[in-house]
C-alpha cells in the first residue's frame, strides 16, 4: 500500500498584531457594572441620525441592476470638485482626478499597495496615528517609519522614503497642520520623490482659532494652492462622509490629487472589484451639495465638546491640542491604563493613548460621539470625583 505523500506543516494569513480594541474589553466590564449604564467614549462612531435628504437619495436610487463603475459617476465627481471648491479653497479640481472609495479606512489600509510600494520602501506616519497607517505597509511589505518631520529622519531612511501620511486634522490628538507647515512637507516629500497622502476627514471640524462658525481660519488641505503651489503633483487628499454626516454605515469617502497617480489607482481598482455602490455614490452626491445638514452636526458636537473639556479638567485630567476633530486628547501625568481604570470604574470607557503609538502613552482619548443624554451623565459622573 502506498502511503499518501507528507507535507510540512504551513500556516497560512498575515501574522498581525491583535485588534488593539480587544484590550478594552476587561474595563468595558467593569464600566458596565455601573448602576447607571456605560458611557462608551472610546470609539468615534456617529450616534446621531443619518440627515433625511442622505437617506430619501439612498433610497431614490435603490433600483441598481447594474454594476456601478469604479472611477464613479460623473455627477458625483462633479460634486467633490464643486465641494472642494467651496469647503476647503481648493479650486479648479479636475472630475478625472477623483474617485470615491469604500470608506476611508480601506483606502488607508491598501495605498501602500496601490502605489506599487514593498519591501525596501519606507512608509512615514506620525508619531502618534491611527494604526491603519501602519498596517498598509505592513500588508505591502514595505517598512512603516513613525516621524512628524521628514527633518528627523537619517539620510539612509530618507532616502528609502515612498509615502509620507499626514493626517491633519489628526487622530488622535486633534493637532491641526497650518498652511506653512504642510507647504514644507510638501516641498520636502517632493525634493526625494516621496507621495504626500493627507487624510483629512476631520476637516469640517475646526474648533477655537480653527472654527469658521466663529470667525476662524478654515482647516487647510493638502491640495490648496497655498500649499501645494498650485499642482497636485505627488500629492492626495483623502475624506469621508462618515463624521461630517453621520453615513458611517454607508462606507462613504473618496480620494483626489495627483492625475497620474489616480489614472493608475483607478485602473487598479477596477482589476480588483473595489466599487462604492450606486445609491450610495447617489447618497454622496447629494450629501456634498447640502452644507445645512453637516453645520447642524457640529453645532451638536460643539456642545458636547464645551460641556466634556470643563468635566475632563474637573476631574484632573489636561487636555493637550484637540483643536479639531471628535477627540480630546488627555492625559492625568499617569499610565495610560490607570487613567482607563479609573474612568471605568465611572461607568465611562475612553480609548486608551497606547493604541496610537509608544508616544500616546500617559494619554486617553476622550471622543464626543455620544448622545446628549449620555455626555450628560459623563459631565455628572466626572464632575462628582476628582483627584
Amino acid at each position: 500500500m502506498t502511503s499518501a505523500p507528507q507535507h510540512a506543516s504551513r500556516q497560512f494569513g498575515l501574522q498581525l498584531p491583535e485588534y488593539p480594541w480587544d484590550a478594552l474589553a476587561p474595563y468595558q466590564a467593569t464600566a458596565a457594572k455601573h448602576p447607571h449604564g456605560v458611557v462608551n467614549l472610546s470609539i468615534g462612531t456617529p450616534v446621531d441620525p443619518t440627515p433625511a435628504l442622505i437617506q430619501d437619495a439612498l433610497k431614490a436610487a435603490a433600483d441598481a441592476p447594474g454594476y456601478p463603475t469604479t472611477h464613479g459617476t460623473l455627477a458625483l465627481r462633479q460634486a467633490i470638485v464643486d465641494w472642494f471648491a467651496r469647503r476647503r479653497n481648493v479650486a479648479g479640481l479636475d472630475p478625472a482626478d477623483v474617485m470615491p472609495t469604500v470608506g476611508s479606512k480601506e483606502l488607508v489600509a491598501w495605498l501602500p499597495l496601490l502605489l506599487g510600494l514593498g519591501a525596501g520602501d519606507v512608509v512615514v506616519r506620525p508619531k502618534v496615528a491611527y494604526p491603519t497607517y501602519e498596517m498598509g505597509a505592513v500588508f505591502a511589505g514595505a517598512t512603516p517609519v513613525a516621524a512628524d518631520s521628514l527633518a528627523e529622519l537619517d539620510a539612509e531612511t530618507l532616502a528609502k522614503v515612498r509615502l509620507v501620511w499626514v493626517n491633519s486634522p489628526g487622530n488622535p490628538t486633534g493637532i491641526v497642520r497650518g498652511v506653512a507647515e504642510l507647504k514644507v512637507l510638501v516641498e520636502q516629500a517632493r525634493a526625494i520623490g516621496a507621495v504626500v497622502a493627507s487624510d483629512e476627514c476631520y476637516g469640517e471640524l475646526g474648533w477655537g482659532a480653527w472654527d469658521t462658525e466663529n470667525g476662524g481660519e478654515a482647516v487647510p488641505s493638502v491640495l490648496d494652492a497655498r500649499v501645494s503651489g498650485g499642482s497636485n503633483d505627488g500629492l492626495l487628499a483623502v475624506y469621508s462622509l462618515s463624521k461630517q454626516s453621520n453615513v458611517a454605515g454607508y462606507r462613504a469617502a473618496f480620494v483626489a490629487g495627483d492625475s497620474a497617480i489616480m489614472a493608475n489607482m483607478i485602473n487598479s481598482r477596477k482589476h480588483a472589484g473595489m466599487i462604492v455602490p450606486y445609491p450610495v455614490q447617489e447618497a454622496m452626491r447629494v450629501a456634498l451639495g447640502d452644507d445645512a445638514h453637516v453645520k447642524e452636526q457640529k453645532d451638536k458636537y460643539r456642545l458636547r465638546r464645551e460641556q466634556l473639556v470643563g468635566a475632563l479638567e474637573a476631574f484632573g485630567l489636561t487636555i493637550h491640542h484637540s483643536e479639531a476633530g471628535l477627540y480630546l486628547w488627555c492625559t492625568a501625568g499617569e499610565d495610560t491604563w490607570t487613567t482607563i481604570g479609573r474612568l471605568a470604574e465611572l461607568g465611562i470607557l475612553a480609548g486608551p493613548g497606547t493604541f496610537y503609538g509608544e508616544a500616546g502613552n500617559g494619554f486617553v482619548r476622550v471622543a464626543l460621539t455620544a448622545s446628549d443624554e449620555r455626555i450628560s451623565a459623563a459631565v455628572s459622573r466626572l464632575g462628582a470625583k476628582t483627584l
